[in-house]
């Protein structure tokens, strides 16, 4: 079982009496970063029952556009949710609240991270995912690596906290082999050696000057944020992967509360409805075992920095 269940943390309460709370939150970073998941059976940190209760009673309907409705904390800015007013201050306010319990709980929680927690966004996951007629790159179901393609990490981590806020259904993953492993078989083949002998050419860096000085949203990523982007593509299209690549099948309970670092663990949603979520980068300075970090696997595959 790919998951660590904590049962030295306490909700509100924090640590329990006699753990060492520096220690044990090194410890946690470390399975995190080396492919586990934190599980807890209930969420740690507050989630008053009348929000749960209101999220879940939202009618929402289907979308290939928008399958999340995403808070974006350092802006203060909802997005997809086009209710009535009231109902969409509602759900604003709702967001916000999750995303400052969620950070305050994670600064206590991993006191490695504390300082160092990039915000990214929070999402509330209405539909379910069992069923959902997607684009091939867009869907969950099918198991893949996390890169965002307007927020490159830099070699950094993408740590995610997920809440099943289902009364009753439980949400249904698949998660993969090791990072690791993953890239051994297969970044090759999805071209890794093009994007580490690219990467640094002094013409797509005069390029990317002369397109961001006409205004235009041009994001400069480096090599390594180039191959996950494609490695995330490459792993959905790959027919042979997906039906015969290691798996195993998580099921998180209704209510319960697991974190992750999503661009290290192969992971699928199959079936669950109604997740809240927030997103954190993890600089590469902050990390306990930067030796297990995706970059550094696929820096020692092809012997070159996919960063500078």
């Amino acid at each position: 079982m790919p998951w660590v269940e904590v049962s030295d943390y306490s909700g509100q309460s924090g640590w329990m009496p006699g753990t060492d709370r520096n220690a044990r939150g090194r410890w946690y970073c470390e399975q995190l970063e080396q492919g586990k998941i934190l599980f807890f059976r209930q969420p740690p940190f507050r989630i008053p029952a009348e929000d749960r209760e209101f999220l879940v009673s939202q009618k929402h309907t289907g979308s290939r556009l928008h399958k999340n409705i995403s808070y974006r904390p350092g802006q203060d800015m909802l997005r997809g949710f086009s209710d009535d007013e009231a109902n969409r201050d509602r759900v604003h306010t709702i967001m916000r609240q999750y995303s400052s319990e969620v950070t305050r709980f994670v600064s206590q929680f991993l006191p490695p991270y504390a300082n160092n927690l990039i915000m990214d966004f929070a999402s509330f996951r209405p539909l379910e995912e069992e069923g959902r007629d997607l684009p091939l790159h867009k869907r969950n179901d099918l198991l893949h690596v996390d890169s965002f393609p307007s927020r490159p990490t830099g070699g950094g981590r993408i740590l995610r906290v997920f809440t099943n806020v289902n009364p009753s259904k439980e949400r249904v993953w698949l998660t993969g082999e090791n990072f690791s492993s993953l890239a051994q078989k297969y970044a090759k083949d999805a071209g890794l050696p093009t994007f580490a002998a690219s990467g640094t050419s002094s013409l797509r860096g005069r390029v990317i000057h002369v397109l961001s000085r006409t205004g235009l949203p041009i994001v400069d990523r480096p090599p390594y944020d180039r191959f996950m982007l494609r490695f995330h593509d490459y792993l959905k299209e790959n027919e042979a992967y997906q039906k015969g690549g290691e798996k195993e099948r998580m099921e998180f309970p209704p209510m319960s509360t697991w974190l992750v670092f999503t661009d290290g663990v192969p992971h699928a949603a199959l079936s669950g409805q109604f997740a809240l979520e927030q997103t954190y980068m993890i600089p590469p300075h902050a990390l306990v075992a930067p030796d297990a970090a995706p970059v550094r696997v696929l820096e020692k595959l092809c012997g070159k920095s996919l960063i500078n």
